[in-house]
């Protein structure tokens, strides 16, 4: 998931900004989705397929895939977990129990417990989720603060609290068989490829056949000038 995460803050910053995120005297507009009811179906959508997604991988249910069922109530518990953290902490950073945060949360308790979901118990479980929902909400609001535009939270949610369920797969193991040092290194040498590669094709894209739309464009909607229809209709 990191790596994921670590191209996303390359693209990021090749890209830069959407227009108007942040204004001349440095502070920043929030420029929220159409439909967070939509949002919040996508999250749900998201975590019902993380059960093939982390319990599937053991390929069985019996012998080798006798795991399967631990694998199944980590992945549950740590997104409740990072759903539950990630509003609690949202409610006193930001004064309200933020959805947005709370779509996050659950989804970076879900890529959290991705590496370790197989060596750990439930209880370590419910620690890499709440670990990871607090760490979520810091991360986008840091991100905010040194202006580099992540609309959907992948930086956080995949770069950040990748990084930390590979820590974690380390910290809480019951299997004996992890190290921290070597969870350190492949946390150093994801970021590295992941976003020096990144950096390469996208500065590549940018200076041949071009990154991003007209000004015009991104005002307008791509769906008005790729479709010639208007995705969401201001009926007011």
């Amino acid at each position: 998931h990191s790596v994921g995460g670590w191209a996303a803050l390359a693209g990021a910053l090749v890209l830069g900004p959407r227009l108007g995120k942040y204004q001349e005297d440095g502070t920043m507009r929030p420029i929220p989705g159409h439909s967070m009811a939509f949002a919040v179906l996508g999250m749900f959508i998201l975590w019902m397929g993380w059960f093939g997604f982390n319990p599937g991988s053991t390929t069985a249910v019996t012998g080798s895939g006798k795991s399967l069922a631990i694998i199944m109530v980590n992945t549950n518990i740590s997104a409740c977990a990072g759903a539950i953290a990630a509003v609690a902490t949202s409610w006193i950073l930001l004064k309200k129990p933020d959805v947005s945060m709370a779509v996050n949360g659950a989804l970076a308790g879900l890529v959290a417990i991705t590496a370790p979901c197989a060596n750990v118990m439930p209880g370590g479980a419910l620690f890499i989720g709440l670990i990871g929902g607090v760490l979520v909400v810091f991360s986008v609001l840091f991100f905010d603060k040194i202006k580099i535009d992540d609309p959907v939270g992948a930086i956080s949610v995949h770069g950040v609290c990748g990084a930390w369920g590979t820590l974690a797969v380390a910290l809480f193991d019951v299997t004996g068989g992890a190290s921290i040092g070597v969870q350190l290194l492949g946390i150093v040498v994801a970021f590295a490829w992941a976003f020096c590669a990144s950096l390469v094709i996208f500065l590549v894209i940018k200076y041949t056949v071009g990154l991003r739309v007209s000004k015009e464009e991104e005002i307008e909607g791509l769906d008005l000038h790729e479709h010639g229809a208007k995705a969401w209709v201001d009926l007011a």
